[in-house]
């Protein structure tokens, strides 16, 4: 078992048709499943009568099983490639329909993978992703509250999340040693109404915010001069004294396009 690649295989039939149930999979979906592993959730979409199945799996013996096994679905496309080296727009544009994607992801690389998905948010209408529990509540984390950070300010930019399972350990062999949790993500976010042009110096900005959580946004937000900064906030409405953990994602609009006007 090759634990380098962080992998922990859905073995408990139970919850696979918990998750089939929260996915609800449709007759004629396309889909990107992540990892598919020994294809246990691959058969399910399959099942579900999808149009097209792209697994997209790193590990080489796992995908020459999927690819060699003799029952193989037509529907079925194996790429064997790290998630994060693949070619996603050329991937998934070949079709006039927008992919849904699920996966069970390796928890180490969680954030990049769904950073990727985001690039491609425009051919994405759904994303379903087991990941570790704590970093669950901090994708759906809202304003105010210890998780809240610039990944849940992402994902909420992109999609709109929600937990909808929690699952124990002993549903995978071997089992994690932490808790995981299924988020659900519909596409589009907020980002549609929010007025945002230059996607990646908005969310570089963000970064910024959150550089010292702690610390306030004034502290965080050095590279302007104090003059600008109080415009800013006072065209934001927002107090100076304000952390980034307090904002919600159209403040850290307001302020963004205050800051940056042309």
């Amino acid at each position: 078992m090759p634990q380098k690649l962080g992998q922990h295989f859905l073995s408990d039939s139970r919850w696979r048709r918990k998750i089939s149930e929260k996915l609800q999979p449709r007759p004629g979906d396309s889909w990107l499943e992540i990892g598919p592993g020994h294809g246990e959730m691959t058969e399910t979409l399959l099942a579900s009568g999808a149009e097209h199945v792209i697994a997209v799996e790193t590990d080489h013996g796992l995908a020459g099983a999927l690819r060699d096994d003799p029952n193989r679905s037509p529907n079925l496309e194996i790429v064997e490639r790290d998630i994060l080296e693949v070619d996603l727009p050329r991937l998934l544009g070949s079709r006039s329909k927008k992919d849904r994607v699920y996966g069970s992801l390796p928890y180490y690389i969680t954030s990049p993978i769904l950073h990727r998905l985001f690039e491609s948010a425009s051919l994405i209408s759904s994303i379903d992703v087991v990941i570790q529990e704590e970093v669950a509540e901090r994708v759906v984390a809202q304003p105010g509250s210890r998780d809240y950070g610039y990944l849940s300010v992402l994902c909420r930019f992109y999609a709109k999340p929600q937990i909808v399972l929690r699952i124990p350990p002993g549903a995978f062999r071997p089992p994690p040693r932490v808790n995981s949790a299924m988020v659900q993500m519909t596409l589009p976010g907020e980002n549609l109404i929010l007025g945002i042009t230059n996607t990646d110096a908005f969310l570089s900005f963000v970064q910024t915010c959150f550089t010292q959580k702690r610390k306030t946004l004034r502290n965080n937000l050095r590279a302007f001069s104090d003059e600008t900064l109080s415009q800013a906030f006072s065209a934001s409405s927002i107090p100076p004294s304000s952390r980034a953990e307090q904002l919600t994602l159209s403040q850290f609009a307001y302020l963004f396009l205050s800051l940056h006007p042309h």
